[in-house]
């Protein structure tokens, strides 16, 4: 049983509606303040997840290569694009929240949001190892983490924070029966790095979050498909031919 995928949906789903229920009752300074914490937050478990990497030079790699992809392809023009259709359909059966956010800062917010909760690198790899091994923990404690998210986040977006868990149950249940596939092929170090290029990718996102720099975190995905491949090409071919 996917225990722990539908665990982490369910604490997005009820997080969203909580928050998208209590928004108007919340001061704007509390918004703000909260968006902060959370920004801040990214960033230190970003750092804590880049920290054991193991081969540096590679994941920075996967991350430039795989942004490159990502913007040649317009990954984050069909992301934008797919979270405001998202908006759209949940807006026409929820009423919406008063907002103070502009357009592009409700967009950037919410495809921020999607990436937060359907493409972290915890997520990716605690669906994974739920499926190969039955293991929950990852995903159970994400849940209690992207519960709050949720909620905060819906304060201000309203209840389409919490109908993000529908994209992230499907992509987290196709990794569930994948896991039995992909989990064998690994090993502790591609693990490590995979991590690592996914705490880039929250680093990212604290500093989207905090508006620091608005970097492209929907084009940085793809850097989450290379990088497990390339972590073995360098642990075992140029690692090999550098000694």
């Amino acid at each position: 049983m996917p225990t722990g995928v539908i665990i982490d949906a369910l604490a997005v789903l009820f997080g969203g509606l909580i928050g998208g229920g209590i928004g108007k009752f919340i001061p704007d300074d509390f918004k703000v303040k909260m968006n902060m914490i959370f920004g801040i937050s990214s960033i230190v478990m970003g750092t804590y997840s880049v920290a054991p990497m193991k081969n540096m030079a590679e994941v920075i790699f996967a991350v430039i290569l795989g942004t490159l992809f990502g913007i040649i392809i317009h990954l984050g023009h069909f992301v934008d694009k797919g979270a405001m259709a998202m908006q759209r359909v949940i807006s026409k059966i929820l009423p919406a929240s008063p907002t103070n956010l502009e357009e592009n800062d409700f967009k950037a917010q919410l495809v921020t949001l999607t990436i937060l909760f359907c493409a972290s690198g915890t997520g990716i790899f605690g669906s994974i190892l739920n499926g190969f091994t039955g293991d929950s923990s990852i995903l159970v404690a994400k849940a209690i983490l992207d519960f709050f998210t949720a909620m905060f986040f819906a304060i201000e977006l309203g209840y389409v924070a919490g109908f993000i868990a529908v994209p992230q149950f499907i992509f987290f249940i196709i990794l569930f029966f994948a896991g039995n596939w992909i989990y064998p092929l690994t090993t502790p170090t591609m693990i490590l790095d995979f991590k690592a290029a996914g705490g880039l990718l929250m680093l990212a996102t604290g500093f989207r979050m905090l508006k620091i720099k608005m970097f492209p975190i929907a084009d940085m995905l793809p850097a989450l498909i290379l990088v497990c491949p390339l972590s073995w090409l360098w642990t075992n071919v140029i690692n090999v031919i550098l000694k």
